[in-house]
């Protein structure tokens, strides 16, 4: 289940296959090493949005980004609360009925961590689906 987020092209240089991958991955490293902050880049909205719903919970401090006329960076402001992070590739179909299964396979316990989803509604953590009555496709989890 575990995917390279680099692969080789045809000329022999490194292709970034998922940004959000890569980006939950630094920030999982960051964490078990001890670090205040972390550096992500390149940037991307469903970055920015994966981290706003990991703020809303109180997983990472703040972060802010940083345009560098390129693909942007990020500076996550982490407190030492996130344990793991990562994505959920392919990007399975959910249906609001199903996010009860899904929650018990992802997550160590139904009362911590959540598991972001992208929606018709945007993209939101699996309880406010459950709320709103959505399902969509599984783009990762926190706890």
């Amino acid at each position: 289940c575990l995917q390279r987020s680099l692969s080789l092209s045809p000329r022999g240089s490194m292709v970034r296959i998922s940004v959000l991958n890569d980006a939950l991955r630094s920030m999982t490293n960051a964490e078990r090493r001890g670090k205040r902050q972390v550096l992500i880049r390149p940037s991307s909205k469903v970055v920015v949005k994966f981290l706003q719903v990991m703020m809303k919970h109180g997983y990472i401090n703040e972060f802010e980004i940083v345009d560098d006329h390129r693909a942007k960076k990020i500076v996550v402001e982490l407190n030492g609360r996130l344990n793991k992070c990562g994505v959920i590739s392919p990007r399975y179909d959910v249906s609001h009925h199903d996010i009860e299964e899904w929650v018990g396979r992802l997550l160590p316990s139904r009362l911590f961590g959540k598991i972001v989803l992208t929606t018709a509604s945007g993209i939101m953590d699996h309880e406010e689906a459950r709320r709103k009555h959505v399902g969509g496709k599984v783009l990762g989890f926190f706890y």
